[in-house]
């Protein structure tokens, strides 16, 4: 296996710390870009520096709130960016995460994250897409959200996957890109589960009771109902479940 360098974007957060220790632990060049590192993806502050020499861009920059207008305007600018410094660079190509039901999604961060994907597929550069279910880590942030000992969670249906596992899944595609175009794969745990049967088993470690609910309020919550955001029929699937993944928490 030849060694590539990898300039990872959003090297610090959730999904790319993973990656990182995923390219790192295979014998890959790792650049982190990160505010953390010096490296703005928005002003382009760093950037150039970063992606000299670098073959591959992994984008797992992420926006940090659900405001559907600043998370797509975030994304515009980190897809333009990533494409005119990745040409100027020589990148080969770019290796983007994404959401499963990105492309159904009318409202909310998901749709900011459809608009996402198609300005990255318009750019000069070949991208290639990962589509994952919702984070085991997510259902921690979802009970960090709310005060008190009791959390209101919507029970919809969900499909959650660790992070280190889209990782994988994502380094093995932006190694060797399955041939482009359709469908986009998909990566997801192992299980269907609703996102508050996840939250209460998380809950009963932390001494918070979790009551289920409708998704009203919640972006596209009718789609979601209907399982418009569980992975399709060709999507891979891999554990750990949520509550093994529980269970090696510390």
């Amino acid at each position: 296996m030849s060694i590539t360098t990898f300039a990872v974007a959003g090297a610090t957060g959730r999904l790319g710390r993973h990656v990182v220790d995923v390219l790192t632990e295979r014998g890959h060049e790792v650049v982190p870009m990160s505010r953390a590192t010096g490296v703005d993806i928005i002003t382009g502050e760093g950037l150039a520096e970063a992606l000299t020499g670098a073959e591959v861009i992994i984008d797992v920059a992420s926006w940090h709130a659900s405001d559907q207008e600043a998370a797509t305007e975030f994304f515009r600018t980190s897809a333009r960016n990533l494409h005119e410094y990745g040409q100027k660079a020589g990148v080969a190509r770019i290796a983007m995460a994404s959401i499963i039901g990105a492309d159904k999604a009318t409202a909310g961060f998901l749709a900011a994250k459809k608009v996402h994907e198609e300005l990255l597929l318009s750019g000069p550069l070949p991208v290639c897409i990962l589509r994952a279910a919702q984070f085991h880590e997510f259902v921690g942030q979802l009970l960090d959200w709310q005060q008190g000992d009791v959390a209101y969670v919507p029970a919809l249906p969900t499909q959650l996957v660790a992070c280190r596992t889209v990782a994988e899944e994502l380094v093995d595609l932006a190694t060797a890109p399955a041939a482009l175009g359709t469908p986009i794969p998909e990566i997801a745990g192992p299980r269907k589960e609703t996102m508050a049967g996840a939250a209460q088993l998380l809950g009963a470690r932390r001494g918070v009771k979790v009551v289920g609910v409708d998704g009203a309020g919640i972006p596209d919550a009718e789609i979601a109902a209907d399982g418009g955001f569980l992975p399709g029929p060709h999507a891979k699937l891999a554990g750990p479940t949520f509550q093994e993944w529980l269970d090696t928490q510390p």
